[in-house]
């Protein structure tokens, strides 16, 4: 504004007398306010150290009374007298108790300690307890005190500690020794004075190194830590510290020296909060404030209306106004006038350069990825239909390499997406490291994709990088104290190998990464078998889904026997696939696929119902046998499993005693805490719990103590031939006495033979499950097997 327009005159006179009157009024008022606060904290201050120093004379004298009815005591002297030295520790101890003192000590006429005695410590004898120098010295200088006044009391260091510590002569009738008597400063003092006051008060101790430490406190111990570390050293000798900011409190402190040795300083810090004394005074200021702002907004008001009469002349610009909105940059404002009108011109260019910017910063932003810094898939693309058009015309190639993370979104779930976003920077960095400072840059294609592209390069070259990067992402990241192990699947494609456009490369080495992950493969190159696996899962997929609908799925069991008797005790559930054209599909060629697409979950669910209905039918004909069942690593992670588990056996009225579900070791190590936390909740519904394959995974001892099993179930690599290798007979003894020891039940798998069935039994095992017994059959026909086994077992 000019201040010849009539405009700047009325709002500098509405709006600049008042906010002058009003914003001095305040800031005087606050630095009234602040004065006199700090004024009254230091006075009150001053008065609680006068308070403190007399709580710490009365114990003093409190301590200086019992000590004089100790040195009184008749028994006491006499075992003095007789160097009782019992005697002399018990009446140290007791009296001690008595009147509340820590350290209860007989000193002899040399000013060595002889007698020591100390609250909930039962040694009792100088040869007992390791007396540090300090407290001999502290002593020896109190009782140089003592002799000239006949008792002395001071503050000593002990153990690092403060205490106060008295002194009395026992006399019959001339001195013959000395007690002392000391209690620790500590939190009592502290409460008494911070219930005494609003005052906070902290005790701190420093070594030779001059750092304070906070031993009790008022504060809470992150702010009596940060009290320490703003204090001075000990070297500085200052008593009052004004203003001493502690997060949002700020405090004056008064600093009282308690005690000192060679080797530790003591002090008191009183403290007293600047911000609570002024807080009565800022609703003043406050009110203060809100006048200034309605009458900021009066003036305004005002303003406005005596600006509206001189609107006209502002429709000359709303032409160029027009030309902005459509995007025209680069029309010029004539500025003649030097009024108002002339400042909104300018203000105008203002804008029209401001829009500039801003649109020069959203470009940037649709083509750079914001969190790493790197292109993203929009610039990306781009690059890579610019290299593929220069590879045509130079008749060269070019690589692409995708990138996908392996357990990326387990460490976003459980670590939080903040943690997420620097562990996705770090990847940045290692992947540009791996290219070098003159290399292109690698790009993010959104989430935990990553692509490079490699212009006039090779398949050899495309394929080293790969590995480079796959080598460089197994050594752990460490982030905030965590360590996260990462791992990758990378697909690599190029031009013209593999397609002749952009969008098609990039669909390309995008299945070759998923093949990659799919496979746990590494790197791999694309090719068009892997398109043509691709559509197959695809089919097996529809295929699995469909044959749950047409009910092609068959419930098989296999028994396991008691090796005790050779009765059958239980089968476990086995699932079988009668394809309506390639027949009998055996578990081997879709429970692995079925697992990784997540449709485990519903095989799961079937074989539980179909087990449920068959153990249902079963205890109609009088057969009694707990069904084990296979729960899967996707299985585990379901939080909703218990729920459907108590559905399916309330629907066919079967109790949960009656089954027995088996979990692999690998299952649990996926994700630890979720699946404890399905376990614990099936342990609860008195599921029977086993542990499969027992012996192969890598942790077995470390979550056997903590799982809530009721079985262990030795995997049968190790049964197989142990009555010909020594070594397995071995680790299967020891698996049947580990599990023994811990009150589980034993069963051995991989049963084929007689010989294997009879060292099982010698070595103690419960169960036994394999072809010698039978192998895996309908679950109808069961109860026919299960007559003739027990007539084979009779003869």
């Amino acid at each position: 504004m000019r201040l010849h327009s009539l405009e700047s005159r009325v709002v500098t006179l509405f709006i600049g007398l008042l906010l002058t009157v009003q914003l001095a009024s305040y800031f005087a008022i606050g630095n009234a306010i602040d004065q006199n606060a700090r004024n009254s904290v230091e006075d009150s201050l001053k008065i609680n150290e006068k308070i403190l120093l007399r709580l710490l004379d009365q114990n003093a004298q409190k301590l200086i009374q019992g000590a004089i009815v100790l040195a009184k005591e008749y028994a006491f002297r006499e075992a003095i007298g007789t160097h009782d030295t019992e005697t002399i520790v018990s009446t140290l101890s007791n009296h001690g108790k008595r009147i509340g003192s820590d350290l209860t000590m007989l000193v002899g006429l040399d000013r060595k300690i002889s007698a020591f005695a100390k609250v909930n410590n039962a040694s009792n004898t100088v040869s007992d307890v390791n007396l540090s120098d300090s407290l001999q010295q502290s002593v020896s200088t109190l009782i140089q005190t003592a002799e000239k006044s006949g008792s002395a009391a001071s503050t000593a260091i002990v153990d690092g500690r403060p205490y106060q510590m008295v002194v009395v002569p026992i006399e019959a009738p001339v001195t013959i020794s000395w007690v002392v008597m000391a209690i620790p400063i500590g939190k009592d003092l502290v409460t008494d004075m911070h219930e005494l006051s609003r005052m906070q008060i902290s005790l701190l101790t420093s070594e030779k190194s001059g750092h304070w430490t906070a031993n009790v406190s008022s504060l809470e111990d992150e702010k009596a830590a940060k009290l320490a570390q703003l204090l001075p050293g000990t070297d500085k000798q200052i008593n009052y510290l004004p203003s001493l900011q502690i997060d949002d409190d700020q405090y004056s402190a008064r600093i009282l020296k308690l005690a000192q040795n060679a080797q530790f300083n003591t002090i008191a810090v009183l403290q007293l909060s600047i911000s609570q004394a002024v807080a009565p005074y800022k609703e003043l200021q406050r009110n203060l404030l809100i006048l200034t702002v309605l009458g900021a907004v009066v003036a305004s008001i005002i303003s406005a209306i005596t600006a509206r009469r001189i609107t006209g002349p502002v429709r000359q610009l709303a032409e160029t106004a027009r030309s902005l909105g459509a995007g025209d940059y680069t029309a010029t404002i004539d500025v003649k006038q030097k009024d108002e009108i002339g400042d909104l011109a300018r203000t105008f260019m203002t804008m029209r350069d401001g829009i500039a910017q801003r649109e020069k910063e959203i470009s940037r932003l649709a083509y750079w990825d914001t969190l790493t810094s790197l292109p993203n898939r929009a610039l990306f693309t781009d690059m890579l239909e610019e290299a593929i058009t220069s590879a045509r015309a130079h008749e060269k190639s070019c690589f692409v390499l995708m990138m996908d993370l392996d357990r990326f979104k387990h460490v976003n779930d459980v670590m939080g997406h903040r943690f997420g976003d620097i562990l996705l920077n770090q990847v940045a960095i290692r992947l540009s490291a791996e290219l070098g400072a003159g290399g292109t840059k690698p790009a993010r294609l959104g989430g935990d994709e990553f692509a490079i592209l490699l212009p006039d390069s090779s398949k050899e070259d495309a394929l080293d990088l790969a590995n480079r990067i796959l080598r460089s992402l197994e050594k752990p990241i460490s982030i905030e104290d965590q360590t996260v192990d990462l791992g990758a699947g990378i697909g690599v494609a190029g031009f013209p190998a593999h397609a002749t456009d952009a969008q098609t490369l990039l669909s390309r080495v995008e299945v070759a990464m998923y093949a990659a992950k799919l496979g746990n493969s590494g790197a791999i190159l694309y090719s068009p078998d892997i398109d043509k696996s691709s559509q197959q899962s695809l089919s097996l997929l529809s295929e699995l889904r469909a044959a749950l609908e047409r009910q092609d799925f068959r419930l098989y069991v296999q028994p396991k026997v008691g090796l005790d008797n050779g009765q059958v005790i239980a089968v476990e559930a086995l699932v079988r696939w009668a394809h309506p054209e390639r027949g009998f599909i055996f578990p081997d060629q879709f429970i692995p696929f079925a697992e990784q697409t997540g449709f485990i979950r519903q095989l799961t669910y079937w074989v539980v119902n179909e087990a449920a209905r068959v153990c249902h039918l079963w205890k109609e004909q009088g057969i009694h046998l707990k069904i084990s069942v296979n729960i899967s690593t996707r299985d585990l992670l379901d939080q909703d499993l218990p729920a459907k588990f108590e559905h399916i056996l309330q629907k066919h009225e079967v109790g949960p005693a009656s089954f027995c579900l088996e979990i692999t070791e690998s299952a649990i190590m996926d994700d630890p805490i979720r699946a404890f936390q399905t376990l614990d909740k099936l342990h609860a519904m008195r599921f029977d719990l086993s542990i499969d394959d027992f012996g192969t995974g890598y942790s077995s001892l470390a979550y056997l103590k903590r799982l809530p099993v009721h079985e262990l179930k030795i995997d049968k690599s190790f049964v197989l031939k142990m009555e010909k290798d020594i070594d397995d007979t071995k680790i299967v003894k020891s698996t049947i006495d580990l599990g023994h020891n811990m009150g589980l039940r034993v069963v051995a798998e991989g049963v084929e033979n007689i010989e294997v069935m009879n060292l099982l039994k010698e070595l103690g095992c419960d169960q036994a499950q394999g072809y010698y017994i039978s192998k895996p059959m309908p679950s109808t026909d069961l109860p026919a097997w299960i007559t003739t086994w027990q007539q084979s077992v009779h003869v």
